[in-house]
């Protein structure tokens, strides 16, 4: 009996381990590998604009953590996914950045003018279920990559953490993705 019941705690854990995010109908995984380090998702948040739901934005963590600071004080890998619920144009894009990093970074946005304008060179129009991946490592930078193909990396902490502040910072593109995305 009590090889059974310890059978059935290993395969609870087994599942619970192995368990993945699910919103909006996207389901990510519960894990990321990222360089060496194996990061675990920390919370997913949906992105409406009106009516219309955007992209479910995912946050990817070596620890969790529903502390913006902490977050963008630590120098760790991270990775920031946006699956995409319906299709959007490059401009469209492009303006949210810029509506993004205006309200949450602006000291960085003209401090870092030339990597964000290198940043925003790297979208195009995007389609209903890709996804884009935002993904910092110290020493690398912040690489991107649209349905897994990377389109560049921009170097420096400072960039990725004013990228990251357009979700964590005093003025999100909404509290629910906000709160979604730090596990509240």
């Amino acid at each position: 009996m009590k090889n059974l019941a310890t059978a059935v705690a290993m395969l609870a854990f087994a599942a619970a381990a192995g368990s993945a995010g699910e919103l909006a109908g996207v389901t990510l995984p519960d894990r990321a590998v990222v360089g060496d380090t194996t990061l675990v998702l920390n919370g997913m948040g949906l992105r409406k604009k009106a009516v219309f739901k955007v992209y479910v934005g995912a946050l990817y963590l070596a620890q969790k953590s529903s502390d913006p600071a902490a977050i963008l004080a630590a120098d760790a890998p991270r990775r920031m996914v946006m699956h995409f619920l319906r299709d959007v144009g490059k401009d469209r894009l492009v303006e949210a950045w810029q509506e993004g990093l205006s309200a949450n970074a602006p000291t960085a946005q003209s401090k870092l003018a030339s990597e964000f304008q290198r940043f925003l060179s790297f979208w195009r129009d995007v389609k209903e279920g890709e996804q884009v991946m935002m993904t910092y490592l110290p020493g690398k930078g912040t690489s991107v990559s649209f349905a897994g193909q990377e389109v560049g990396t921009i170097a420096g902490k400072e960039f990725a953490d004013a990228l990251l502040a357009v979700w964590l910072g005093p003025k999100p593109p909404s509290e629910e993705l906000k709160a979604g995305i730090l596990g509240k």
